[in-house]
């Protein structure tokens, strides 16, 4: 009895270990995480703006960003190109970083909750696809940077809007139909990119609608996010504030209905929301993958699965992981990387070792 009795109080302890540290990083208080993460993001953002090919050190950048404050009496100490950089080209960057990184993380953390799946990203429903095919087609039809954006945003937002009402036809609600629904609809708009990619222009064409698919920010400036960002921070508000219904909607469709709520209209509304965001992103900055996978398992990582902390969360530390891959892709190498490239190379490395710590812990 005795000896059997050790193996068992062995594995007991091995089994309450992990458990215990998780039950203690899940309760850490969150305004604490939020702050940490919110000046990490300060501070990333202003290192991405003083650094560069045209270094602009600290005092001046920070005396740059103090000056357009009326209220604040700033001597000029700078000289006209490194005001336009950090105004007019980094700033924008870091915003537009941050922006994209939080609707893919804020996006792909809201549909791994509705579908109750880990594995599930903001591409689930072909979205990703469909703004591909919206910016091919502006640009085989010769249009300027704007009108990609509108087609992008128009085109993938019809990719979901096909997606959602496959189901409706078949007169099957689930998940899975869902799931496979935009895997459908996602293989189609690929098959329709491919064949504009093969009617393009390969001289200006093709080159343009490679390296818009490739994802960068590098031409992001304030007056395109003054029609993208209000979208998507309403959107992004939207799922902050359904964030307590999201650990309902996870519990499945029957318990869900047993709490009374309606599962099929919150549902839709964490998918129109999720998708906007999505869509606004792809807009701005191309196909970007892997942030809106991995960011949400490393913020659960840190506050636990209930999705009243996870999602605030989620929208720092993706906002922090997009400007320090932006800040990776223009200062590691003598030309810019495309941020889907890099988000690539970090994201299938990181996403492997976060399964193996879990395989570990379970």
């Amino acid at each position: 009895m005795v000896k059997g009795d050790v193996p068992v109080r062995s594995r007991e302890k091995r089994s309450e270990g992990p458990k215990a540290s998780e039950r203690n990083v899940a309760h850490l208080p969150l305004p604490v995480i939020l702050t940490v993460c919110g000046i990490l993001v300060v501070a990333l953002g202003i290192v991405s703006m003083c650094v560069g090919r045209y270094e602009v050190d600290i005092q001046t950048t920070m005396a740059i960003l103090a000056s357009n404050f009326p209220f604040l009496d700033v001597e000029e100490v700078w000289t006209a190109n490194q005001y336009n950089v950090i105004m007019n080209i980094r700033l924008p960057r870091v915003v537009a970083a941050a922006l994209v990184g939080s609707a893919l993380a804020l996006s792909g953390a809201s549909y791994q909750g509705v579908f109750q799946n880990p594995l599930v990203s903001p591409d689930i429903l072909g979205v990703s696809y469909g703004a591909c095919v919206g910016a091919a087609l502006s640009i085989l039809l010769y249009m300027d940077q704007w009108m990609t954006q509108v087609f992008a945003f128009v085109l993938g937002l019809i990719t979901v809007f096909i997606t959602v009402s496959i189901p409706k036809f078949m007169h099957k609600h689930t998940n899975v139909m869902m799931v496979l629904s935009g895997v459908i609809v996602g293989g189609f708009m690929s098959s329709v990119l491919g064949l504009m990619k093969y009617v393009a222009d390969p001289d200006t064409q093709l080159a343009e609608i490679t390296y818009w698919q490739l994802g960068s920010i590098a031409k992001v400036d304030f007056e395109l996010l003054k029609t993208t960002a209000p979208v998507m921070v309403v959107a992004a508000i939207v799922l902050i504030a359904m964030r307590w219904r999201l650990n309902l909607l996870s519990l499945g469709e029957d318990e869900a209905r047993s709490l009374g709520v309606d599962l099929r209209r919150e549902r839709n509304v964490v998918i129109v929301a999720a998708t906007v965001l999505t869509a606004s992103a792809v807009s701005v900055a191309g196909t970007i993958g892997w942030v809106g996978l991995i960011i949400p398992h490393v913020a659960r990582r840190i506050v636990g699965a209930d999705n009243k902390r996870l999602i605030p969360t989620v929208v720092f530390v993706a906002a922090a992981f997009m400007i320090l891959v932006d800040l990776l892709a223009r200062n590691i190498s003598g030309f810019e990387i495309p941020l889907g490239v890099l988000t690539g190379l970090i994201g299938a490395p990181l996403f492997g070792y976060i399964l193996v710590k879990q395989r570990e812990v379970d």
